[in-house]
Parts: structure tokens; C-alpha cells; sequence
């Protein structure tokens, strides 16, 4: 028998050429689905597609652009956080200050010092970098446990001082608006809830390519290699806080644009961002899609985000409050329900979102494997 005839066995009967369009097809699926995927949510604004039980109402409905506008600004912020966890390795539970300084500090430049909106921005964009590099300079003095302790005594201290309202300028519990008319007049409104959506869609796509640019750089590699064995990396003669700190700060910079984001989608800034919980909602979200993949944490973010505000609903629907008392008392409780979601996932997708395609693909090979091994046992023993 020929190698081309025995080829042509191994394979089922077909030749090799018979199977290259197919692998083409799938390497360009592969390659070309982001641009297709980001087309989809780009025109998703214009769409009058109704989703029961994903959406309230269709696509392109206010309600639903808003809610879609948080989830893909919370990709984009767990994504950001990732650099940090998944990356280099670096468990920290203050990467709310970030966030809600860009949100403060532009909402305190808007009302306070009466800036435009564009040079409002930008400083608080700059505070929280600041914010990033300063403390971060210090909480990676120390490695391990005590980093993210020292972190979270920070995220602690920063959530007391914005409660404190301290002369006026936080809002105290009840958190501050942003006026109307301080903010750009496209941004403002249910009839702009599209522009919201495509600001949202922006920075979403700007932290992917800056984590992406960034992963892959040297420094990126050398990220990786703390991450791994931070001692090897020293023998090598490098100097890992530099590294750790660039880490720290341009993931404190991704933050504090998330922040002015997060300011415009919802016209004010909330006390609730400035909390180790809003955190450990972003540990939960990295870990819920996948550490240190490149699209796990972007999926994590968005399906915990949207989770969080159908779950809400669901508990609070009539379905609910119609079921005996040993139901209706957990199920009416959203962080319940998003627990169940969170130990299912991490039970029976081991490694996250971002590993359900390999499994699942690993899932078709199997059965295919053991036929090829149950055909070649039988030819060896002379049994057709």
C-alpha cells in the first residue's frame, strides 16, 4: 500500500488537499472575527433585533445600549486589571482608586475650578496615573501577601476619605452629579445613549490593543517571567520593581480612563467605586473569564456586568416572589445567584471562558481518536 493510500485511511478517505480549504477557512475564522465581532457591536446602535431574556428591549433601545455600554466598559476595565493579576502576577485590591480618581478628580475640576470638559479630562485622567505611580512606588517595596494588603489598606483609606466628604468635594454617601451642562452636549441625554455606547465600544477596543502591544513587547516578556520565577529574573540582571511599577502605572492609567468613562455613562460619581469590593467584583471578573488570555477578562467583565443587572431584575420579578419561602429568600438575593454563576463556571470550566473553545475542540478529537485507535486494534488483529 501506498503512503498516500495509507494517508488517505488515517484521514477517513479523504486526502490531505481534500482538508486544506477547511483548515484555511478556520485559520481565517480565527483571524478575522475580532474585526467582525467589533463591525457587529459598532452597528449594534442601529439594530432593532428584539433579544428576549438577554435584553428588556431591542437592540438598539436606549435601556439596552446603556446596559451594553456598562458591560463593555467593564471588559475593558478587567482587561486593564488583568495586567496586573494575570501578567505579572500581582494580586491588588486597591485598583478601585484608580478608577474613581479619574471619575472625582474630572468631576471636581468640572464644579470646583469651573475648567471645560476637555482640559477637566485630562487632569483627571493625570491624577490618577499619579495616584498610580505614587502608590504603587510604595506598595511594591513589598512582594507577595503583604503587596496586596498594603494595596488594600490603601483602597480602605481612600473609600473612608471620599465618605468623609472632605469640604464638600466628594458628596459624601450620596456620591455627585456632574451637571448637564458641564458635560459635552452629545454625551448628554437618552437621544445620545448610541454615543455613549460607541465611547464605551472605544475604550473597550483602546485597552485591548494597548494590553495587547504591550503583552507582547519586551517588557511584556519580562512581565511574564516575574510572573513565573521573580528571583530568575533578577540572576538575569534585571531589576523587577521598574518592571512591576510600569505594570502598576499603565494599569492605574487604563483605570482612570475607565473612571471618566464610567463619569459620562452615568452623569456623576458614585462612593461605591471607591471600595476593595468593586475590586474583588474585578478579581471575580478576570477570574470568570480567564487569567492572563487575551480575550478571557474582557468576557468575564461583560458577563458578569450583565449578570449583575439581569440577576437584579430576575430577583426582584413576581416569579420569584411567588415560590415558597426556602426558594424565594436565596433567589431573591442577586449576589446568590451571581456566587452560583461564579462557582459553576470556575467548576466545570477550569481556567475560564477563554478555555471553553480549546475544550471543546478537544472534546471532538477525543471520540475521533478512539475510533482511529479502535479501527487500527482491529486491523491488527485481522477482525474487519
Amino acid at each position: 500500500m501506498s503512503t498516500a493510500t495509507e494517508t488517505q485511511h488515517r484521514t477517513g478517505g479523504e486526502h490531505p488537499a481534500a482538508q486544506a480549504p477547511a483548515g484555511s477557512a478556520a485559520r481565517l475564522l480565527r483571524r478575522w472575527w475580532p474585526a467582525a465581532a467589533l463591525l457587529v457591536l459598532a452597528l449594534a446602535p442601529f439594530s432593532a433585533l428584539p433579544l428576549p431574556g438577554l435584553l428588556d428591549g431591542p437592540l438598539g433601545s436606549p435601556g439596552s445600549l446603556q446596559l451594553l455600554a456598562t458591560c463593555l466598559l467593564f471588559g475593558a476595565l478587567a482587561t486593564g486589571y488583568d495586567l496586573l493579576l494575570g501578567r505579572t502576577g500581582l494580586l491588588s485590591f486597591g485598583h478601585a482608586l484608580y478608577f474613581a480618581a479619574g471619575s472625582y478628580a474630572t468631576n471636581m475640576f468640572l464644579l470646583e475650578a469651573g475648567l471645560p470638559f476637555a482640559v477637566s479630562a485630562l487632569l483627571g485622567v493625570c491624577c490618577g496615573i499619579a495616584l498610580a505611580l505614587v502608590l504603587g512606588s510604595v506598595s511594591l517595596r513589598v512582594t507577595g501577601i503583604g503587596f496586596s494588603m498594603v494595596t488594600l489598606a490603601f483602597a480602605q483609606a481612600g473609600s473612608i476619605l471620599v465618605s468623609r466628604n472632605p469640604g464638600g468635594l466628594t458628596g459624601g454617601e450620596e456620591g455627585r452629579a456632574a451637571p448637564a451642562e458641564l458635560l459635552p452636549s452629545g454625551l448628554v441625554g437618552i437621544e445620545n445613549t448610541a454615543n455613549l455606547y460607541w465611547l464605551a465600544l472605544g475604550y473597550l477596543v483602546l485597552t485591548l490593543a494597548v494590553v495587547h502591544r504591550a503583552v507582547n513587547s519586551p517588557t511584556g516578556r519580562v512581565w511574564e517571567g516575574i510572573k513565573e520565577n521573580e528571583r530568575r529574573v533578577e540572576v538575569l540582571g534585571l531589576k523587577p520593581y521598574g518592571f512591576k511599577l510600569t505594570a502598576f502605572v499603565l494599569a492605574g492609567a487604563l483605570a482612570a480612563l475607565g473612571g471618566l468613562v464610567h463619569l459620562l455613562i452615568t452623569g456623576g460619581s458614585t462612593p461605591q467605586t471607591t471600595t476593595s469590593d468593586f475590586t474583588l467584583s474585578l478579581l471575580v471578573m478576570v477570574v470568570l473569564g480567564g487569567s492572563g488570555t487575551r480575550w478571557g477578562p474582557m468576557a468575564g467583565g461583560i458577563l458578569y456586568t450583565w449578570a449583575d443587572h439581569r440577576l437584579g431584575d430576575l430577583a426582584g420579578s413576581g416569579a420569584v416572589a411567588g415560590l415558597p419561602a426556602v426558594l424565594r429568600v436565596p433567589l431573591s438575593q442577586p449576589l446568590f445567584l451571581l456566587g452560583v454563576l461564579f462557582v459553576a463556571v470556575v467548576h466545570l470550566l477550569p481556567g475560564g471562558l477563554a478555555r471553553l473553545p480549546s475544550r471543546l475542540r478537544g472534546a471532538r478529537r477525543t471520540p475521533a481518536a478512539e475510533s482511529s485507535r479502535d479501527g487500527e486494534s482491529r486491523k491488527e488483529n485481522g477482525r474487519p
